[in-house]
């Protein structure tokens, strides 16, 4: 509650906290403003009050929201299972540490001058420059679309597996179409969600406003559920059963009772198991080699707190697609074919798993750490909210993650834990199982949670690109920029609904997960790369002043972003950097409309200036001799150039290398031709782009023009950099032999240089 202080005003603690909560939002400030102008209706706007929020309600909470969500829910038991207790621990320190080293960065670029409305995307470009500015805003534009689509197909994934079964289109004849007939299902029902959702977003942002609270709830009550459940755990474990035959597990959807044979009346007859490994319901029957060779036990899923199963989940279980998930302690006799086992109900792995495929689906749990930055308009003091509110709200959930995967471990069976969507236990979410009071608190917790965090990023994602759009930095995307009369972004919503399609005929949270992973993890490294090198460079305008923020972890937090990337999938990584990249130089070569000043740039002023000193350092070898060319060009009355081929010809003799600087002199006194010379270095400049010559464009004004010429070749070149060529004009007047003035000009200019 300390967060909250600087909220409390003058109010009670306790209502000052009710009155906070109940006007909760976590939407960003571009939705918030598109509201309010959706309920003004035309009418006059109100007067603009100071932002009022503080670091508990403005960062902590909304960060806290974004970054516990699905992969919490749905696939943090299997990833502890699969990878073992030690090596889930890596993956989450790892991923953990990579969003709290990029919140260092964040601090500092935060605390780096006045903070600017708008959000994430406006105080880096702001900060960074319009080159950093829109990789970064891109990159987490298309990260933020994709994990739409990931949260879209979790909410489906728990409506389809654990709420109502029953709804599937698709059902599967045979075991082996279980998988394509639940991702088609996840096809359809995940785009009938997208077009309900982006319709809800069209309609208002107000409707998605309303139950930000309810889904903060749900968030919440589902942790706090799972420790409950943990602590319940230790006195009087939860009954879910796992039905075992040998070491293997078994499906537990198409028999109630784990035997073989039961008595009824004196008279022994067949379960339903035996119908499934028999081809008959009689004693007679024959069955399958390996259920008459082994004894079907009972396990307990969940044997508590205390029970000493943390001993047998430390370390991993990685395995091929179709292996079977098997508990090495129970004994196991003969063996089946492989090729009929899939016909069986047995608990298998849907997917190969490694470590680095782990690590690529757990990474999108950490992201959301730019939720409370994205608010920034919004807070009271930004500085000071930012920072903390961001960095506390990691720590917190770094907690929740590193004490669920130990608890997780500690508390349910490693079958149970490997068992993705708890067929072993009748079809229940398997951190159901552990929570208390009902499995259907994290069920129903879970969904309303995905259902929020897809409609916030369908919200925020539009709005992100609208203000790209309308920077104006990348120009084919300004179409973008526009949208209905309040502001609200029509055309972004539709291309964001579009790239968000893409995820959902992936189908496969685990497929879409790496995907997300790589935007977020190119975005913070953006971040983090910039930070490092503005500060290394001394930039003048980069002054953070964030205690904590040093260089080295900016260049750490870039070299485990990059490492996470190809650990995770190298050629998603490259992919990643390709796109990126092509987006840094697409802006650097059409130029941003808007300058907002660019840290980076001292990079190259720091490279220029090295070169510079070294090639002062020895005389060039003649080896190395290449035409370093001073061109003189002549102007007309109206300062357009006379000879623009004589550029053509200097691009020929240098072929590509060497110097060229353009000169000319007016004749006159600075004082009066200031705005003529701007004018003939800007025609000097438009006649070089248009003949493709690169160099540099240097206007003398003097009062005697022999003098201005002399001046111009002595001068011209900086350090190493100096021509050792003077290209001229032959003079137009030279068979006229009334206008000799032309003629001393040319002379003088060729005997100076001769001298």
């Amino acid at each position: 509650m300390a967060l909250f202080e600087e909220e409390m005003d003058s109010h009670p603690m306790v209502s000052s906290l009710l009155n906070k909560l109940a006007n909760y939002t976590n939407l960003t400030q571009g939705a918030h403003e598109h509201e309010e102008a959706d309920e003004e209706e035309g009418s006059k706007k109100k007067a603009i009050t100071s932002p009022q929020m503080g670091t508990f309600m403005g960062v902590y909470l909304p960060c806290l929201q974004n970054i516990l969500g699905v992969i919490l829910f749905l696939r943090l038991t299997w990833i502890v299972g699969t990878a073992g207790i030690l090596e889930s621990l890596v993956i989450v320190g790892l991923c953990c540490s990579c969003t709290m080293l990029t919140a260092i960065s964040m601090s500092a670029i935060a605390t780096n001058g006045v903070v600017p409305a708008g959000g994430s995307y406006y105080m880096i470009s702001r900060s960074l420059g319009p080159e950093f500015g829109g990789a970064v805003g891109l990159c987490f534009y298309l990260g933020t679309t994709f994990a739409g689509s990931m949260y879209i197909l979790g909410t489906i994934e728990i409506l389809l597996t654990y709420i109502v079964p029953q709804a599937a289109i698709f059902r599967a004849e045979r075991k082996e179409e279980v998988v394509d007939a639940l991702l088609n299902n996840m096809r359809v029902y995940g785009t009938c969600c997208l077009i309900l959702m982006a319709i809800v977003v069209f309609v208002g942002v107000k409707y998605v406003n309303k139950l930000a609270l309810v889904f903060l709830a749900c968030v919440i009550l589902s942790i706090l559920a799972i420790y409950a459940g943990v602590i319940k755990s230790i006195f009087e474990p939860p009954d879910f059963p796992v039905c075992m035959l040998g070491n293997r597990t078994l499906q537990n959807h198409d028999f109630d009772k784990c035997l073989k044979t039961e008595v009824i009346d004196n008279l022994t007859v067949t379960t339903k198991l035996w119908s499934v490994f028999c081809d008959g319901p009689d004693l007679n029957a024959t069955c399958n080699e390996y259920f008459v060779n082994n004894n079907l036990t009972l396990v307990q899923g969940i044997p508590g707190l205390t029970s000493g199963v943390i001993s047998e989940n430390m370390w991993s279980e990685y395995g091929p697609l179709g292996m079977l998930v098997e508990n090495k302690k129970l004994s196991s006799f003969g063996g089946s074919d492989p090729t009929k086992d899939i016909y069986l109900p047995y608990v298998v792995n849907d997917i190969t798993t490694f470590f680095t495929l782990l690590v690529g689906i757990y990474f999108p749990s950490v992201t959301g750490i730019m939720a409370g930055s994205n608010r920034s308009g919004d807070l009271r003091d930004a500085q000071k909210s930012i920072p903390i509110g961001t960095i506390l709200a990691i720590a917190t959930t770094s907690f929740i993650y590193i004490s669920s995967v130990v608890l997780f471990g500690a508390c349910i069976e490693g079958v149970l834990l490997r068992d993705k969507f708890g067929d072993s236990v009748e079809g229940n979410l398997v951190i159901g199982t552990l929570s208390w009071p009902s499995p259907w608190v994290i069920v129903i917790g879970s969904f309303f949670s995905c259902c929020g965090a897809g409609l916030q990023s369908l919200t925020g994602a539009p709005r992100l690109l609208q203000a790209i759009a309308r920077d104006g930095i990348i120009p084919f995307l300004q179409v973008f920029g526009h949208g209905k009369a309040n502001g609200e972004p029509t055309w972004a919503l539709l291309l964001t609904a579009g790239i968000c399609e893409i995820g959902i005929l992936i189908a496969s949270l685990d497929s879409v997960a790496p995907i997300l992973s790589m935007f977020f993890l190119m975005c913070y490294l953006f971040v983090n790369l910039a930070c490092a090198v503005q500060t290394l460079l001394r930039t003048p305008n980069w002054r953070p002043r964030f205690r904590y923020y040093h260089w080295a972890l900016s260049f750490l937090g870039m070299s485990l972003c990059l490492a996470i990337m190809f650990i995770s999938s190298w050629y998603y990584a490259i992919v990643a950097m390709v796109i990126a990249g092509c987006i840094y130089k697409y802006i650097e070569y059409r130029g941003a409309e808007k300058e907002w000043g660019d840290g980076i740039r001292g990079l190259s002023l720091n490279a220029a200036r090295y070169a510079l000193i070294r090639l002062e350092e020895a005389p060039p070898h003649t080896k190395n001799w290449r035409p370093q060319l001073l061109v003189l060009l002549n102007l007309d009355s109206d300062q357009g150039v006379k000879r623009p081929r004589l550029l053509s010809l200097t691009t020929q003799l240098k072929a590509g290398k060497g110097l060229t600087i353009v000169g000319n002199v007016l004749q006159g006194t600075y004082l009066l031709k200031d705005a003529e010379a701007k004018k003939a270095e800007q025609n000097i400049k438009s006649a070089m782009s248009a003949e493709r010559t690169k160099g540099f464009c240097h206007v003398v004004v003097s009062s005697n023009l022999r003098d201005g010429v002399s001046h111009l070749i002595q001068s011209a070149g900086l350090g190493g950099m100096k021509h050792n060529t003077v290209l001229m004009g032959w003079p137009e007047t030279w068979r006229q032999s009334n206008d000799p003035e032309s003629w001393r000009n040319f002379i003088g200019t060729a005997q100076g240089m001769g001298q």
